[in-house]
């Protein structure tokens, strides 16, 4: 039961009983109820802005660990980024200047995407310009490593190419040292054992005894193995590729035939004086693309350096050749 509540009337000195009008009332309830509805929007703001739900800690959570992620991200593509330039710089700087090959030049390495925009569906985020330059230097980066790729098969290619180039070049001398009575003639103007004039000697005359073997300077195919040309006698051919030919002339015998694969080593032949010859020896040639080079240049696969500096000292007299 509520208080009934008076008030004191000055003109009739007496108490009177307060009458609460319904239309007050109306107004306190109204009033209240608004004060409760501010009081607690400001409650919900306040606490919605220094207090986190739930829900706003995981998603606070995630966002740290993406942010986490990211910055791994980028550390492990800067170092990627990093070895591949040492890389590059070494395919460059010394893999491709070995196997004699172009560099590749810097705008094909980094060379971005052209034509329509690749990242479209990257628009329209918070965070659009971070993913987008991120997804493009994870796409340069990848077309980096797929052109260094590119270009390791080609240097793989080559090496295998310079591998047989250097199995191939006649690289030896074509008579044991211990089997050669003397070097008798070397490569230049030369007198002619049969007319005494000077004319130039082609190749090198390598004196042995008849039947001393004769090997294969390089790797290479048996192109001839007969007696058809003029003033050599018996003699091969030996086609080793890469432009280079060797010729072992005035032979006794042969040890291969035609079409015959060789490697460097192998017997071939044995020495003779067939043909234009005056003794028994070895007269040995090597062309280059058709040309007649000084094979003294060809001998780094199996002689010392002693060795070759006698062989030098001997080849440079103008002495007569044999042939």
């Amino acid at each position: 039961m509520s208080k009934v509540k008076y008030y004191y009337d000055p003109e009739s000195l007496s108490y009177r009983k307060i009458e609460r009008k319904k239309r007050n009332t109306f107004k306190f309830i109204m009033v209240f109820l608004l004060a409760s509805v501010l009081f607690a929007f400001l409650f919900v703001f306040i606490a919605g802005h220094y207090f986190e739900s739930p829900k706003e800690k995981e998603l606070k959570r995630e966002l740290a660990n993406m942010q986490l992620q990211f910055d791994l991200l980028n550390k492990k593509m800067s170092e990627a980024e990093t070895v591949l330039a040492n890389i590059e710089d070494r395919d460059n700087n010394i893999y491709r200047v070995y196997f004699e090959a172009n560099p590749i030049p810097e705008e094909q390495r980094r060379a971005g995407f052209g034509g329509i925009n690749r990242y479209k569906n990257l628009e329209g985020y918070d965070n659009s310009s971070l993913i987008i330059e991120t997804s493009k230097r994870l796409d340069v980066l990848q077309k980096q490593i797929v052109v260094q790729s590119r270009s390791l098969d080609e240097i793989a290619i080559l090496a295998e190419e310079k591998e047989k180039l250097l199995a191939a070049i006649p690289a030896i001398q074509p008579v044991s040292n211990e089997d050669l009575t003397r070097m008798a003639s070397g490569y230049g103007m030369r007198s002619d054992p049969f007319t005494k004039a000077r004319k130039m000697h082609w190749g090198m005359d390598f004196t042995a005894p008849r039947g001393t073997p004769v090997y294969a300077s390089g790797d290479g195919k048996v192109v001839r193995a007969d007696s058809g040309s003029s003033g050599y006698g018996k003699h091969i051919r030996i086609d080793h590729g890469f432009g280079y030919t060797s010729l072992y002339a005035h032979l006794y015998k042969y040890n291969v035939r035609k079409n015959q694969k060789v490697k460097r080593g192998d017997l071939i032949g044995f020495v003779g004086s067939t043909g234009r010859s005056e003794a028994p020896h070895l007269h040995y040639e090597i062309f280059k693309d058709g040309n007649r080079i000084n094979p003294i240049n060809f001998y780094y696969g199996s002689l010392t350096a002693e060795e070759f500096s006698k062989l030098l000292e001997h080849a440079s007299l103008e002495n007569q050749s044999l042939d």
